[in-house]
């Protein structure tokens, strides 16, 4: 089997060119495998209770957006009401989002975690902060100013 780790370390892609073919791919693969990490910690934390990545995003965006409508947390997801639904239904069933009706707008839904929902939302994110943290202090201040312009790059421009 390929020594993937190996042959990553010992390649030189500061010297080829930026769209080289080689260094290119050497990218997606450090793209896969870096979400492969990332995520794993989380996907170990989530399975214990029968929840994936999916809800994982859910509670993320709601975190990070209180009172976010549903609406809103489609367009940051970009996925479908169905998926949404089934996902949004099971968070609420399990206590970890709570809904409340919009103020000036009766049919708005907006979303907010519960206090079993934070503490689960904080245990997430701690262990990506922490891998994040690391790997920022390792690469250092020009590195993390690059990686950010390289992951915008990346977005859809929408």
């Amino acid at each position: 089997m390929t020594d993937i780790n190996k042959t990553h370390q010992t390649a030189n892609h500061t010297e080829a060119k930026l769209d080289d073919d080689e260094t290119l791919r050497h990218g997606i693969e450090m793209l896969f495998f870096a979400y492969r990490d990332f995520t794993s910690d989380p996907d170990e934390i989530l399975a214990r209770d029968g929840l994936g990545r999916a809800h994982h995003r859910v509670i993320y965006f709601v975190g990070r957006h209180p009172g976010i409508t549903v609406a809103e947390l489609l367009s940051i997801l970009r996925i479908t009401k169905q998926s949404l639904s089934r996902v949004l239904k099971e968070v609420l069933e399990r206590g970890l989002v709570e809904q409340k009706t919009g103020r000036r707008d009766r049919r708005q839904r907006l979303l907010y975690l519960t206090e079993v929902g934070v503490r689960l939302e904080q245990q997430l994110t701690a262990t990506q902060r922490a891998r994040v943290a690391r790997a920022y202090r390792s690469a250092g201040k020009e590195a993390v100013e690059g990686y950010v312009k390289v992951l915008a790059a990346l977005r859809n421009p929408e």
